[in-house]
């Protein structure tokens, strides 16, 4: 049997909060303010779709500090602008200290542009078709109770490699799902777990 993960850790400013978010700083206004709430504008999915793929690999310190330069390179993450990127602009974002300069990531997310506008039904109706019942599981108890991927981000994963996305495996849509507020992984003690 593993040993279980950490619980909520109580901030300087009294908050409980998952032991993640706290700090530094950064974790915690993301942790406070965006993590786990729900977002349904095409915009900011593609943008979470775009920066978790970034984030394979790498700690997510490093997109959040970065992602004022992702937003400036990626034309704030309007698809139907990025679709229209070429190679003069992959080129531009290879250059660009702003951004995770990583060819493969930067060429999957003017990919992924394009495969949102040629999707049949709106980005949110289809990413949100695969959020679980958020009632179906107990909350949390530590991080150990989280998992790493779950059969709807293997549904997801597959129906999005279909439709011409990359970076999106089965781990990278989970922490979608997660990002985005269609599961609610915030520790039961958190204060921004939903009641």
């Amino acid at each position: 049997m593993s040993e279980p993960g950490p619980s909520v850790v109580v901030g300087e400013d009294g908050v409980a909060r998952c032991p993640w978010g706290d700090q530094p700083s950064d974790y915690r206004v993301y942790h406070d303010d965006e993590w786990g709430r729900p977002v349904r504008d095409q915009r900011g999915l593609f943008e979470r779709m775009s920066l978790e793929a970034f984030q394979s690999g790498l700690s997510w310190l490093i997109i959040l500090r970065k992602r004022e330069g992702f937003r400036r390179g990626f034309a704030d993450f309007d698809p139907q602008a990025v679709a229209e990127f070429g190679t003069g602009d992959v080129e531009r974002l290879l250059g660009d200290a702003g951004i995770v300069r990583n060819r493969a990531k930067i060429e999957a997310t003017v990919a992924n542009a394009r495969a949102v506008l040629e999707l049949d039904r709106p980005l949110s109706e289809l990413l949100w078709s695969y959020a679980p019942d958020n009632g179906s599981r107990p909350a949390p108890q530590t991080l150990a109770d989280i998992p790493s991927q779950t059969p709807e981000s293997k549904a997801m994963s597959r129906d999005l490699k279909r439709r011409g996305f990359r970076f999106v495996g089965p781990t990278t849509a989970y922490a979608l799902m997660q990002a985005t507020g269609m599961v609610d992984d915030h520790l039961a003690d958190c204060h921004a777990r939903r009641r």
